[in-house]
């Protein structure tokens, strides 16, 4: 090691062990806060959330292939490289509902289904600004039977459409679907017109 560097090592390298160690930490905090506010037991500690984590128990999605997917299957996205979502998504939509948990009254399933199409359409956004990447994780590479849903996946690879696009009500009560492109487009929610 040359004289320059070692002097500097020794001048400070209490600092840049301490700042290391912060580094860690830091890192250490982010990534455990992210898991830990990542579980089902945390999205149902607000009341209102107990609702649709029950409809998932009764969906076609829960225990098919031997898989029990919880909240963050579906709502945050996994993985180092969608890190940045998942932080976003607590940041943002997490302080958003919090928010709203305490500002509106779910004391039952009625006044629930009043801001359900709000909160569906917020969750259909995320899953189409993120082209579904949520979906993706499990439906790696989807081979629909048929010639209409082979037609229709096509749809992914030509016109930019994503998962979320067609198949929206899956898990939860049904609610009125979004056009989520005219959505995205006019910056409100725009309900799909059949």
């Amino acid at each position: 090691m040359p004289g320059g560097l070692r002097q500097y090592f020794r001048q400070h390298g209490g600092a840049l062990l301490l700042g290391a160690a912060g580094a860690v930490a830091l890192l250490v905090a982010l990534f455990g806060g992210e898991a830990a506010l990542s579980t089902t037991e945390f999205c149902v500690g607000c009341h209102s959330m107990r609702y649709p984590a029950e409809e998932l128990k009764k969906s076609s999605h829960y225990g098919a292939l031997g898989a029990n997917p919880g909240c963050k299957d579906c709502h945050i996205p996994q993985g180092l490289a969608n890190f940045h979502l998942a932080v976003a998504t607590h940041v943002i939509d997490g302080a958003r509902e919090l928010f709203l948990e305490f500002r509106n009254d779910y004391s039952d399933i009625k006044k629930f289904d009043a801001r359900r199409p709000e909160m569906a359409h917020d969750a259909r956004m995320n899953l189409k600004r993120w082209d579904s990447v949520t979906c993706r994780a499990c439906h790696k590479d989807p081979q629909p039977p048929g010639a209409d849903a082979r037609a229709a996946h096509e749809k992914m690879r030509t016109q930019q459409a994503t998962c979320i696009d067609c198949h929206q009500n899956l898990v939860h009560k049904e609610v009125p679907e979004t056009d989520l492109d005219a959505s995205l487009a006019q910056g409100r929610r725009v309900e799909r017109k059949d």
